[in-house]
């Protein structure tokens, strides 16, 4: 039996493995283990070494079919982009002609194109990991919407289940709520996390990239309040991208060198630490699907302070098991002020917000991957 995967993720090939994104290799890994082969059609990249966040498809036997990266953002990009079209969608028919499950990660071009050569192979078995926001009230650019439209179409998308984060009114019978994970029940902890005594420090965490959709910068301007307030605290940002020299100069410049650590990309095992210890996780992007920072966060007890976007307000039960705001950090300060008025407070939600992550394991998440294939 062979299993196709078609996705945009820039892969890694080194020391005779690839490598990718390692929350989605990690998935994927479960995805793959039940069958004979796994045909990978992706772009890759060779003569890099893998970094912290990467991790290697655990298959022993992968078939990797290298395309061209669709990169729309320079002309000379999009040029060699729109030229490659045509090899690109030969992989994916020949690659689907010879495949027994058909699965696209979604939103991306990879899987804009995925979407379409699927629609000539109606009777194979076919997912979709449509990871992006699928709530129909958002604006999303057009063709982040076109994939949705062609995934919840029975008519196009024959013997399709496309998975997507949260239930939303008027899914067709293709669309199956569903959700992901990051940590075995190995790995709960059975413990009450409660916020610092006077002299200890508050430590609070943002991860993610660093770049403009994440907001990164506005942890930075909470943590600035917090200080100028008197508040012994410390902020740890994981992660890397275009706005790292963006942070560097507002830290520099707002003298708070002592109260934040840029640690860049974290490794899992150094990452799950720095979650136990963290009281709150501030993160106010603009646009998610299931953002796992959130669940992985509440897992160990660490309060989410972020913005109510996609299905993230089911995950918190609205504000029980964390609180949903503006991008504003005067809100972030308000939040924090008012469980250091209640600490109580904060001791429950924390338990509540833990008792909840703590049922999406990666067993349980592989059971429910077991039934679609």
């Amino acid at each position: 039996m062979t299993f196709l995967i078609v996705t945009h993720v820039i892969h890694k090939s080194a020391n005779g493995k690839i490598f990718g994104y390692a929350p989605y290799v990690r998935e994927m890994n479960l995805w793959i283990h039940p069958f004979s082969k796994v045909i990978l059609v992706a772009p890759v990249l060779k003569g890099l070494d893998p970094n912290p966040i990467e991790l290697s498809y655990e298959h022993a036997n992968l078939e990797v079919r290298e395309v061209q990266e669709i990169n729309l953002t320079t002309v000379y990009s999009a040029v060699r982009s729109v030229l490659s079209l045509p090899q690109i969608i030969f992989q994916i028919f020949n690659a689907m002609s010879k495949a027994d499950h058909i699965h696209l990660r979604c939103p991306g071009n990879m899987g804009l194109l995925g979407c379409f050569v699927q629609i000539f192979f109606p009777f194979k078995k076919k997912t979709a990991k449509y990871a992006g926001n699928w709530d129909p009230a958002s604006l999303q650019p057009f063709t982040y919407q076109l994939q949705k439209k062609i995934l919840s179409s029975t008519l196009l998308s024959r013997n399709m289940k496309a998975l997507v984060y949260g239930k939303w009114k008027g899914d067709s019978s293709n669309v199956i709520p569903f959700f992901t994970a990051s940590y075995s029940r190995s790995e709960i902890l059975d413990f009450n996390k409660e916020l610092p005594e006077t002299g200890e420090k508050l430590n609070l965490i943002f991860v993610g990239s660093l770049v403009e959709g994440k907001n990164p910068l506005i942890a930075l301007q909470s943590l600035k309040l917090l200080v100028d307030k008197g508040y012994q605290v410390h902020l740890d940002v994981c992660g890397d991208g275009n706005q790292y020299k963006l942070l560097e100069e507002y830290i520099r410049e707002n003298g708070i060198e002592q109260f934040v650590s840029l640690l860049g990309n974290v490794n899992a095992t150094d990452l799950k630490t720095l979650y136990k210890k963290a009281h709150f996780l501030i993160f106010l992007s603009d646009s998610e699907g299931w953002p796992k920072v959130v669940a992985e966060a509440m897992f160990f007890g660490c309060i989410p302070i972020t913005t109510p976007v996609s299905c993230v307000p089911d995950m918190l039960g609205i504000d029980e098991r964390g609180d949903l705001i503006s991008k504003d950090p005067k809100e972030v300060l308000r939040i924090i002020d008012f469980y250091f008025k209640f600490p109580s407070k904060y001791s429950s939600k924390s338990i509540k917000a833990r008792e909840w992550s703590n049922k999406y394991t990666l067993e349980l998440f592989n059971d429910e991957i077991m039934k679609l294939i």
